[in-house]
């Protein structure tokens, strides 16, 4: 279809776009598409892709936080990671595309809280934080609610452990 609409709509001269939403840097298929198409060689075009505003920036910004505690790292990952367990060596984790709510998983983690956001920077914004185990049930009734008006969501979330939680090795001499 993208290949489709390249080949015929830009007329002479004129340039065409996809806007996408979140964050193609991180985790969107639409330049593997273009540079899919490009390679088939039926029709030819320039590529650029324009940075925008990444949903972790969007997120840690609406929730006046930080992606990481100081000198902690942070995980970026997709919603099946954090289901395999706490990954190792970070206190924080922020999650994109997690369709099986994988953080109730996590109720259980000791002082975890949760900076949850679906459909950030649009009007229809929804934003949840605090500790895990009390907005829990929140954020899955609001996920319920807004796939039902929407048909679909598009969230994202940032767990949290009280910093020197993570299993890092000592590195210190």
């Amino acid at each position: 279809m993208c290949e489709r609409l390249i080949a015929e709509h830009p007329g002479s001269g004129e340039t065409g776009a996809f806007l996408v939403w979140g964050d193609p840097a991180l985790y969107d298929s639409v330049i593997a598409v273009v540079d899919d198409v490009l390679a088939r060689g039926t029709t030819g075009f320039d590529v650029r892709v324009v940075p925008g505003i990444s949903i972790i920036s969007a997120l840690a910004a609406r929730h006046r936080t930080t992606v990481d505690q100081v000198s902690v790292a942070v995980r970026i990952t997709t919603g099946r990671r954090p289901a395999r367990g706490w990954p190792e060596c970070v206190d924080d984790v922020l999650v994109v595309l997690d369709s099986r709510d994988a953080f109730p998983g996590f109720v259980d983690e000791p002082g975890v809280t949760v900076h949850w956001g679906a459909c950030v920077g649009t009007p229809d914004e929804i934003l949840i934080a605090g500790p895990l185990p009390e907005v829990a049930d929140r954020i899955i009734e609001a996920r319920e609610r807004a796939r039902a008006a929407k048909g679909w969501i598009m969230d994202s979330y940032l767990l949290r452990r009280p910093a020197g939680r993570s299993t890092a090795p000592n590195t210190s001499a």
